[in-house]
């Protein structure tokens, strides 16, 4: 079950989020998400704007992200590539599982193409696991953004078919 993040499972999103940064560490991404990103203050401002899910399954919280609509300014300057689409856009950010539930991300995804017919998403270059359950759910390569702390990250889209 997908739903809203609540105040109350702030504890558990940061648990997935420690959970999700020492998967990366340990499959060769040791720069993505420093400790203490996302923040609970990131956490709070997404609850704050609608835009924070969680996956449930049996009750227990085991993932989380950011939908969100777009548009979003790290996303205003491609390099070395372009867009496959100027529509109107969603975002999908701070996607994390605590790994024990196979198909999460592509759960996640679905829900959010239920809901968007154009999504933006990017990951670390070191997050190879990540690139792939994105390349999976049918998002192509767009090219290269620069998140907020200035650093690069692949980016992609995906389309509703006409």
């Amino acid at each position: 079950m997908i739903r809203k993040t609540l105040d109350t499972d702030i504890p558990a999103v940061m648990a997935i989020y420690d959970a999700a940064r020492a998967f990366m560490r340990a499959h060769g991404n040791a720069t993505q998400w420093p400790e203490g990103t996302p923040s609970a203050e990131q956490l709070a401002a997404d609850i704050a704007a609608g835009g924070s899910y969680v996956c449930e399954v049996d009750g227990r919280v085991v993932a989380t992200f950011a939908f969100l609509p777009g548009p979003d300014e790290c996303y205003d300057v491609i390099e070395d590539g372009q867009w496959h689409s100027d529509t109107p856009y969603a975002v999908l950010h701070r996607v994390a599982s605590d790994g024990t539930v196979h198909g999460i991300a592509a759960a996640m995804f679905a829900f959010a193409k239920e809901r968007a017919d154009h999504l933006r998403i990017d990951t670390h270059q070191d997050n190879l696991p990540m690139q792939g359950a994105i390349a999976k759910a049918g998002f192509k390569r767009a090219s290269i953004v620069y998140v907020s702390d200035g650093t690069p990250r692949v980016a992609f889209d995906w389309l509703r078919e006409a």
